[in-house]
């Protein structure tokens, strides 16, 4: 948890360092410093609210005499034009941190309303929604989060915290059953395993190894469904590759027990939020 903090506090200090630099020019030469300001954050169309506590951190980087108030959960499904949060502070320092701000709280609650709209499709079935690796660089701790908030579940963080053998791991091993046992005899301490099959052949081979997780990759509805039979819960079950919205309940009517959905943060459309600053 410590180091999961401190990840998101050096990517706040390089959003922050990255746009401000050396300072804003322009709102240091116009707005005067002792000018007092508040800003309102504003949704603008329907959605998950995420990424308010960032914004929170963000003001205490930046400038820890801004005031932040929360008017709305993290998590909340909020309707157009709600005020979400306000911020009260030197009118420099809010028109200095706004775009950051907006950067994060727009992609955040992007990732998690798409998020929710998959989950939805899942209503009354047992399959839960899994995130992928294919995130904004240097930011996956953030965008996993998002996930979360709107309903998701987190797949592995990374390459160091879960055994995935895929495609091409196979082929350098040879087999699904040497990948495995390489796997099992190397490692020393005890982690799932995940294997990727694409036939009904692999996945017999996976399955004789007893492994955690099968992951079904681009299969069919058919061979899916057929897929999950042979399996009978001897494994968890993970379906994989081309998913969408339309799709996606009856890829989950096979009964399979995650769906991964790269699309929930490598494609995200930011939510439509805006922050107004006013005099006081």
């Amino acid at each position: 948890m410590k180091n999961k903090i401190q990840n998101i506090e050096q990517i706040i200090r390089l959003a922050l360092r990255e746009d401000i630099s050396s300072g804003d020019i322009t709102s240091n030469l116009i707005v005067p410093k002792s000018q007092m300001g508040k800003a309102e954050i504003i949704v603008k169309q329907k959605g998950i609210i995420c990424g308010l506590d960032i914004v929170s951190k963000i003001c205490r980087h930046f400038d820890k005499e801004i005031n932040f108030k929360k008017k709305v959960k993290e998590g909340s499904l909020v309707n157009p034009n709600t005020i979400v949060a306000e911020l009260h502070g030197s009118f420099r320092s809010l028109l200095t941190i706004e775009r950051t701000v907006l950067n994060f709280i727009q992609r955040m609650s992007g990732i998690s309303t798409e998020t929710f709209r998959y989950v939805e499709q899942l209503s009354g079935l047992k399959t839960k929604i899994l995130d992928t690796r294919k995130t904004a660089p240097g930011q996956r701790l953030l965008d996993k989060y998002a996930v979360k908030t709107g309903g998701g579940k987190n797949h592995r963080i990374g390459l160091f915290d879960m055994i995935l053998i895929k495609e091409n791991h196979i082929a350098a091993a040879g087999s699904i059953t040497k990948a495995v046992e390489l796997c099992r005899t190397k490692m020393k301490r005890k982690t799932k395993i995940e294997v990727e099959v694409s036939s009904i052949e692999d996945l017999k081979e996976a399955l004789a190894n007893k492994v955690d997780i099968i992951m079904l990759d681009n299969m069919d509805l058919e061979t899916m469904k057929k897929a999950v039979e042979i399996i009978d819960h001897k494994s968890k079950v993970e379906a994989s590759g081309g998913i969408t919205i339309d799709s996606i309940r009856k890829i989950a009517l096979t009964g399979v027990d995650y769906i991964s959905v790269g699309a929930i943060t490598h494609s995200v459309k930011a939510l439509d939020i805006a922050m107004y600053i006013h005099k006081v």
